[in-house]
């Protein structure tokens, strides 16, 4: 296999979620760095994304069940635009998870770091592939914590769509997190606080081939 290059700086790439072989959601996103140890992702409000339609109308309230969905292959994927808040992603080779900035894009507050469990990150012509597990940490600038999404988390495993390998693979990331929260190592002890995007920044698109999985 042809190894995939290093993106440059400012270039429209997608984030998406893969499970077998077909995408779940995509997130067009511009690239703030790209090194062999990380990659720093930028999410602007006005970003082109692709999402099943029961997140958007109905989120996680109860109603609308995500695994179901996919793991019958009857997800229905409509487009819609980032808004509110600007998340600078970063993303390590073979991690389950990813550190996220998140600030309020109006008044440029910082709102909190939040970790998102997820599958290890994969390059392809596109930009990146990876999917979301549900499990999440929020932290708050105080590093003060608290997880999230426990309950579907839970659900999908109980489905069988998080599979058990996954599973241990986020127990072990949970560890690892967790011991990078309370020992305030980086990210998570505010380097990029005072990080800006560049303003002359175009908003990120979605690509005809958003879709094509190699």
């Amino acid at each position: 296999m042809t190894k995939l290059k290093l993106w440059n700086k400012g270039d429209n790439i997608i984030l998406r979620g893969i499970y077998e072989s077909r995408p779940v959601y995509a997130q067009s996103m511009r690239v703030v760095k790209d090194a062999p140890n990380e990659t720093a992702l930028l999410l602007l409000p006005g970003a082109e994304c692709m999402a099943p339609g029961g997140y958007i109308h109905h989120g996680h309230n109860g109603k609308w069940n995500r695994w179901t969905e996919t793991i019958r292959n009857t997800l229905h994927l409509e487009k819609f635009h980032w808004h509110t808040n600007r998340f600078l992603v970063l993303l390590e080779p073979e991690k389950f998870y990813s550190i996220m900035y998140i600030w309020e894009a109006a008044t440029g507050q910082f709102v909190c770091y939040y970790v998102n469990f997820q599958l290890p990150l994969s390059r392809t012509p596109q930009g990146f592939d990876t999917l979301d597990l549900d499990l999440d940490i929020v932290v708050e600038a105080s590093h003060r914590w608290k997880w999230k999404d426990e309950t579907e988390y839970q659900t999908g495993i109980r489905a069988g769509g998080i599979r058990p390998e996954w599973v241990r693979g986020v127990e072990r990331a949970q560890k690892e997190v967790l011991a990078r929260i309370e020992a305030n190592i980086y990210p998570l002890d505010g380097s990029w606080l005072n990080w800006q995007p560049d303003p002359t920044l175009l908003t990120s698109y979605l690509p005809e081939n958003w879709n094509e999985v190699v």
